[in-house]
């Protein structure tokens, strides 16, 4: 199988990439490199590598065509990028949808990246249950709220992809990604951001949003809900979540976890949350489970401590990057 992966140099896209390798399957990864180019983890990793900015079309001409699979990750993600630039967020994400759409050929399967923060305006305001099923209204709450340019943008992702396909005859899966973690994920996240301070020795340390709650799912476990839901005839023009629904944590207990894992026992303060993060997300898998069996694997503190462990070994090395 040919698979290729739109954003394969970031989070993901790498993590998905040794697991198609690792099956046999010939894969070809595309990025900007906007995360950096010295990446051990990426001139490790034996597939092809092409560059190319996804937001320009005449760079899909490098591109050619006969794939099996596509993978469409590519997008600025974070908080802090959001907040720093969201018209590039904006920008970035919605372009690299409309030009891959005008790319790819019939008959080329595609996988489109969403996220959980679509359900963020109608969990706010009390209307999306929690955990959330895929069939809930998605509510725009307030388009000047923080964050408000990241699940925006992966909405109209979401729209532009279903109905092109469904339009030209392309199949395709979009997975809405929750709360995904691991090793190499960058460190603007909660579980490396922790991590990282806690490796650090910050004492006393900051506790923000402690009441909130999320579920956490490994990225192992993602990879293997994507790989399932792109076989043939499993998923096609669905959408369907992707995450962990059996561990449910609040933000206080996954810091004390990860306190526990790094070995650092601080005094624990308590701050608000960051604005516009909501007060708890978790899927409901039901429509995952039916579609194609998956189970996750990875309990929450095995991943913690793998994740830990990256961060660690590269701290110590010098070169932890933020993603």
């Amino acid at each position: 199988m040919k698979a290729l992966i739109l954003g394969g140099a970031g989070f993901i896209g790498l993590h998905l990439a040794r697991s198609l390798l690792a099956d046999g399957h010939r894969v070809t990864l595309v990025d900007d490199f906007s995360r950096g180019r010295d990446d051990a983890d990426l001139a490790s990793v034996d597939a092809e590598v092409l560059h190319a900015d996804l937001t320009v079309p005449a760079d899909y001409r490098r591109i050619p065509h006969g794939w099996d699979q596509v993978y469409l990750l590519a997008a600025v993600v974070g908080v802090r990028n959001v907040e720093r630039d969201p018209a590039r967020v904006i920008r970035v994400n919605t372009l690299a949808v409309l030009n891959a759409l005008d790319w790819i050929r019939p008959g080329e399967r595609l996988f489109f990246a969403s996220t959980s923060e679509v359900y963020a305006g109608g969990v706010s305001v009390g209307t999306v249950p929690v955990p959330t099923p895929e069939n809930v209204p998605l509510t725009v709450r307030d388009v000047t709220a923080p964050r408000f340019a990241y699940g925006v943008s992966k909405m109209l992702g979401e729209a532009a992809v279903v109905h092109t396909a469904r339009a030209r005859g392309i199949p395709c899966v979009i997975g809405r990604f929750h709360n995904v973690y691991g090793p190499r994920m960058g460190e603007a996240h909660v579980i490396p951001e922790v991590a990282l301070r806690a490796l650090r020795g910050e004492d006393p340390f900051r506790v923000y949003g402690a009441e909130q709650s999320r579920a956490f799912c490994h990225v192992d476990d993602a990879v293997d809900a994507v790989r399932r839901l792109m076989m043939p005839g499993v998923a096609d023009g669905r959408i369907v979540h992707i995450g962990n629904d059996r561990e449910e944590t609040a933000v206080a207990d996954l810091t004390k976890l990860v306190l526990r894992v790094v070995g650092h026992d601080p005094e624990i303060t308590y701050a608000p949350a960051p604005p516009g993060s909501v007060a708890r997300r978790c899927p409901d898998l039901r429509l995952l489970r039916s579609l194609t069996g998956y189970e996750p694997a990875v309990r929450l503190e095995d991943g913690v401590r793998d994740t830990v462990a990256w961060y660690a070994r590269g701290r110590a090395a010098g070169h932890a990057r933020a993603g």
